[in-house]
This record gives C-alpha cells, structure tokens and sequence, in this order.
C-alpha cells in the first residue's frame, strides 16, 4: 500500500481550505450557493477533526475565473 493512504483507500486530502461563509464572500455569492455548488460536485470540501466542513481553495478557483470571465463579457456586450 503506497505512504500515506490508510487500510480503507483514502489518502489525506492536502490543500488549503477556507471555511464556508469565506468562499461565499470571496465568490460572491450567498451560504445556500455555496451548500448548492457543493451538492452539485462543483465545490470540493473536506472535514475538519472537529467536524467542522472547508471549501478547498483548489475548487474555488476555477468557479471565480468562470465568473470573472462572465462578468467581463457583461461589460462587453
């Protein structure tokens, strides 16, 4: 078994993770947005020991430069 996944398969998710209302602030958009985008497989989270559930950054991205692109179409058109 390779390092650093464990008996069940799951190797630790590494990655910078900001908490819920944070990646709705920095897309812009609301917390039920956010619960929505990650229901539909477009937002990535992860648990915390505590229980507590991140967005990972690395899935944040590309949604912001899809809604920098359709913002800067708006301005266009």
């Amino acid at each position: 078994m390779p390092d650093g996944v464990s008996e069940t398969g799951f190797g630790p998710r590494i990655g910078r993770s900001v908490s819920l209302d944070h990646a709705a602030e920095l897309l812009g958009v609301s917390r039920r947005t956010i619960y929505n985008r990650i229901r539909d497989g477009r937002l990535q989270t992860i648990r915390t020991i505590g229980g507590s559930q991140r967005v990972l950054l690395d899935s944040v991205q590309p949604d912001r430069s899809l809604a920098a692109d359709m913002s800067s179409r708006s301005r266009t058109s």
